[in-house]
């Protein structure tokens, strides 16, 4: 939940996920595990690779709590669902296996599992949503706004999926089983999945395992939604396996070591293919039509997936040199392919007057990227004997590789790419009474190496001499939290983050000859600064939290339709965001709370970037970012009700607003016009959950996704791009058991 609501949230849920058993619990015991969880659920490790109060650092911090993902999963097993239902800045949920369009406060967030990078940010593919089963996941962690403190990718702030820890001594299974349906006999999916716990005196231990069965979607109007040409989840099946050990040792058992193993796999069935509709036009498409499914498939066509494989082992110290140390070696191989595609990028040789239809081919897209590091920190606390004064510091070394390539044929689109960098980092926090100021600098010292390769006949076929970029960026943050009452806090901040373009793009759209990595501006990095306002009050029954941001990259990025190709267009110029974002709750009392959450967000860029000979500048702030990269309003709602000790029921409603942009401006060189107008139409969609928990018989949980059976077209897909017209899903119905033993 969000940073004002965690410890208020944090004692109401625990409360309600032991309702069940509470009148076995004295009051002394209960009142102890609330206080303990107030403490857990107020302490976040991600930006500062050590446990901190979250009312200790100077920012907006959303934390996800497990009971607010196991409600989400009630309704959709979607992963980034619950983002979009319990962070005021992240988009909507694409519903698919791709989350383009998903960003946190309109841009792109590093995803993290266990601290982990999910994805490459040489090559973002959109995919990196979706990369484990979420009933393993004990909380999320998000920092909004760009984050010095983890270096690369972490420009648009960080989003952190960190899995669940044993909690009880000894043996502990939970085994959990899912049927969802929409009604048509195609539309029914079902899960299975099993976690084992174990916590000893000095060993602890989590094993996973899930499969995954989904259906086919339908829309309001009971018509099949079309199948993602990034990915779809619809008609597929996943596969999950997790490991996690850690022994504690040492004279008083402060050190710890520990192991973690995730090997996560979706895939297509393949029992479908899309079925392209038509946008509105009084002449060509009078009865628009989204984009639908029917069955089939397509020769030689490879299953769409997702094949995340990672391993960590973790050092700890808790007494090195007087302070605590963590040393993270990590490995991850990753794998994504799309659906096939016969778009003129696809073929063999280059479309033009001459091409001869019947030599149409399908192939796919295929992202593979292999990554490594080491991650370290050291903290100590009255540094220089001073009370309250802390540094926290230490070095990370990464090496990202990543490519893509048209699997079917086997083709080169985008050549191997290496990423590797040293990154120091230092930061200093100092407690004065009620104010924690803190600050700190992150330099970052990075080489890309490119190869040399060829483009594709729709790019003309041309050799792009390979080579290499240096990157050499310190950057910095400072900020300061007034703790003024008990319960009543401010905030400021600044920071400043780091990151590459999707390198990708610019790469395998080269189309001009005698070109050279080296020369290309489209790779220089992404520098932005964000400064941020805001205050926290949480009172016995209500609490409330605002902060308002301003986002900068000189150099920034922004997506685009191609109106030619319909395919997207990197836009390297200035970009501005700026933002408002609230969030509230108010328990009326044991039985009854409501919570709340709203953002806005508005974007700015330029029509043009500056030209490569120097003859004009980048143009001024005037093209408004449109629903690909900036979210509509958002407002979020849920009432929870505890009608009985063992039963609860909550009723939520998300709303994006309906929005209209426009924008024009005139280059002065050639006195070309520019213009661009965006209408999205906004929805309303509710969902219901109902829990009840049997004690011995387990817990059982009714989930209804989209309860009225709205029809409503995803608001990126308002947008004309290539096959990009979905309707959202319709009303699905979820039973789900959970039994622990």
């Amino acid at each position: 939940m969000i940073k004002p609501l965690s410890a208020a949230i944090g004692c109401i849920l625990l409360a309600a996920a032991g309702a069940g058993h509470a009148q076995q619990a004295d009051s002394e015991t209960d009142a102890a595990a609330r206080r303990d969880a107030k403490t857990l659920d107020r302490m976040v490790v991600t930006g500062t690779r050590v446990a901190t109060s979250i009312d200790k650092i100077p920012g907006a911090i959303s934390l996800v709590s497990q009971e607010q993902v196991a409600h989400t999963l009630a309704l959709t097993e979607d992963a980034t669902a619950v983002l979009a239902r319990t962070v005021p800045g992240y988009a909507e949920s694409s519903q698919a296996m791709s989350n383009t369009g998903e960003t946190l406060r309109g841009r792109i967030a590093l995803r993290l599992f266990d601290g982990i990078p999910q994805g490459s940010p040489l090559r973002e593919g959109g995919r990196n949503g979706t990369f484990t089963d979420m009933g393993l996941v004990g909380r999320i962690e998000v920092i909004n706004g760009p984050s010095a403190s983890e270096g690369i990718g972490a420009a648009g702030g960080i989003i952190n999926y960190i899995s669940k820890v044993p909690t009880v001594e000894g043996h502990e299974t939970q085994l959990t089983t899912r049927y969802s349906t929409q009604f048509g006999t195609d539309s029914s999916g079902w899960k299975v999945g099993v976690n084992h716990a174990y916590k000893g005196d000095t060993f602890d231990m989590l094993a996973s395992a899930s499969y995954i069965d989904r259906g086919i979607s339908y829309d309001g109007n009971g018509r099949r939604v079309g199948m993602n040409t990034s990915g779809s989840v619809s008609d597929s099946e996943a596969r999950n396996l997790y490991f996690k050990g850690g022994m504690n040792f040492g004279e008083s058992l402060e050190q710890r070591l520990q192991f973690s193993y995730s090997d996560f796999k979706i895939e297509g069935k393949a029992n479908y293919i899309q079925v392209e509709g038509c946008r509105f036009d009084p002449v060509e498409c009078p009865v628009p039509s989204t984009n639908t499914s029917e069955r089939g498939s397509i020769a030689g066509a490879l299953a769409e997936i997702n094949d995340f494989r990672q391993a960590a082992l973790n050092y700890s110290h808790g007494d090195l040199f007087g302070g605590t140390f963590t040393a993270d070696i990590y490995w991850a191989d990753q794998a994504m392919r799309y659906l096939p595609e016969d778009g003129d990028d696809r073929q063999l040789v280059k479309v033009d007057d001459d091409f001869d239809e019947a030599d149409r081919i399908f192939d796919q897209s295929e992202i593979v990227s292999k990554k490594r590091g080491l991650r370290t920190s050291w903290t100590r606390g009255d540094l220089f004997a001073v009370e309250g004064l802390q540094l926290r510091t230490g070095i990370d070394l990464v090496e990202d590789e990543a490519a893509q390539r048209l699997a079917i044929t086997n083709r080169l689109w985008v050549p191997p790419m290496q990423y590797s960098s040293v990154a120091p980092y230092a930061q200093l926090s100092w407690d004065v009474g009620p104010v924690t100021v803190s600050g700190g600098v992150r330099h970052e010292d990075g080489k890309l190496d490119v190869d040399s390769y060829t483009t594709t006949p729709f790019r003309n076929s041309v050799f792009v001499q390979g080579g290499g970029l240096e990157y050499s960026e310190t950057m910095k943050n400072i900020g300061a939290i007034w703790r003024i009452t008990d319960g009543f806090s401010t905030f400021v901040s600044y920071g400043e983050g780091f990151g590459l373009a999707n390198i990708g793009i610019p790469l395998r759209n080269i189309s001009v000859p005698n070109q050279s990595v080296d020369r290309i501006a489209d790779l220089d990095p992404i520098i932005v600064t964000n400064r941020e306002v805001g205050f926290n009050w949480a009172g016995a029954d209500a609490s409330f939290g605002a902060s308002y941001y301003d986002s900068r990259s000189p150099f920034g990025t922004s997506l685009s339709i191609d109106p030619v190709t319909n395919d997207f267009v990197l836009a390297r110029a200035p970009v501005r965001i700026k933002g408002f974002e609230a969030n509230g709750e108010f328990r009326f009392n044991e039985q009854w709370k409501v919570s709340g959450i709203y953002s806005r967000i508005r974007g700015k860029t330029a029509f043009w970037s500056s030209a490569p000979n120097g003859d004009y500048e980048a143009g001024e702030l005037n093209k408004p970012l449109g629903v690909l990269d900036v979210n509509p309003d958002k407002i979020a709602v849920s009432v929870t009700w505890n009608f009985m000790p063992t039963a609860n029921v909550t009723l939520g409603a998300t709303t994006l607003l309906d929005r209209d942009l426009s924008g024009s401006d005139v280059r002065e060189f050639d006195d070309r016009s520019f213009s661009y107008v965006e209408n999205t139409e906004g929805y309303t969609l509710f969902d219901l959950g109902v829990n009840y928990d049997t004690g011995r018989y387990g817990k059982l949980t009714v989930g209804i996704e989209n309860l009225l059976d709205k029809q409503y077209i995803l608001s990126w897909s308002q947008v004309p791009g290539f096959q990009n017209y979905w309707a959202g899903r319709g009303r699905m119905v979820s039973l789900t058991h959970t039994i622990t033993f």
